[in-house]
């Protein structure tokens, strides 16, 4: 998943409660959750999300959770009636807002009705830039990650990131600027790449294998400024794990979507992998037969 550069100006919304229609006008971000936008929405007005959808009469059910833990799911009747109340086109409020297919009572429904669900963590989403949607509030907004990347917001602007939904709010990664320092971007390689590069430096970031001692350090800075990360029942270790290895991450990618469709000889892996260890600042890099970037030299 590519890293974006979120860049996140304040939104301006007028500080009343709408007596008509079309009073409200604060944008979602791209792929915001439509809860984290209702829910900064409603709090502008100090009201809660269902006393807004209740403004213009969209019926709501299920059990609220604060965001990431809860999504929405608007029937098209719906939908229409929060673009008439945010004055923000379908079209542009779709395009938006991450949308997961509604269930079919909701879809189908010709009525104005909105359903909250709980979304397992894995789909959960993530932290993105702090954001100030009202002279006197700041949060962070969730956005959904693209689906065909790593789960990594990063924005190089305000210097933040985040890489787990368990995290409260965005990481000050000021001290570890090798994250937002020039490197390939995750778009530029293939979907299959990148997930063989994660799983490659996932294993040997918990097999403490060749940049351990980097990724020690990383760790490291990364919390020492950040410390707002929930120390249990999961550990910063394992929540900051995707983040801290990215920049590797992506490099490895970068070197595995180059390799030819065959197998490569001997002289080619010894070649591939002087070159690999050049691009991670490494001396030497001699992965054991069981490594896996072995089985994916060898995997056609």
């Amino acid at each position: 998943m590519t890293a974006h550069a979120w860049s996140s100006p304040g939104v301006r919304a007028r500080a009343m409660w709408p007596s008509q229609p079309g009073a409200l006008r604060t944008r979602p971000l791209p792929r915001e959750s439509a809860a984290s936008y209702l829910t900064h929405l409603a709090g502008i007005y100090q009201l809660t999300a269902a006393q807004l959808l209740g403004g213009p009469n969209i019926a709501t059910a299920g059990t609220f959770a604060a965001p990431p833990a809860t999504g929405i799911h608007l029937s098209a009747e719906a939908a229409h009636r929060l673009s008439a109340l945010t004055r923000i086109p379908p079209a542009h409020l779709t395009r938006a807002l991450a949308r997961q297919p509604p269930p079919a009572s909701i879809g189908m429904a010709h009525a104005a009705i909105a359903r909250w669900q709980p979304i397992p963590p894995a789909m959960q989403p993530l932290p993105a830039c702090t954001i100030r949607r009202s002279p006197h509030q700041a949060a962070p907004a969730w956005i959904h990650p693209a689906s065909n990347s790593p789960r990594i917001m990063i924005c190089t602007r305000h210097q933040q990131a985040s890489s787990d939904s368990r995290h409260p709010a965005p990481l000050d990664i000021r001290p570890v600027p090798e994250l937002t320092g020039p490197r390939p971007t995750a778009s530029r390689t293939t979907t299959a790449s990148l997930s063989w590069a994660s799983t490659i430096t996932t294993r040997w970031y918990d097999h403490q294998q060749h940049l351990h001692q980097r990724w020690l350090a990383r760790l490291d800075r990364l919390t020492d400024a950040n410390p707002h990360i929930p120390p249990g029942p999961a550990s910063p270790a394992l929540t900051c794990r995707d983040l801290i290895t990215y920049p590797e991450t992506l490099t490895l990618a970068t070197a595995l979507d180059r390799l030819p469709p065959h197998p490569l000889t001997r002289a080619q892996q010894t070649a591939f992998l002087h070159h690999l260890a050049d691009r991670l600042r490494l001396p030497r890099l001699a992965p054991a037969d069981h490594d896996l970037l072995w089985h994916r030299l060898n995997t056609r």
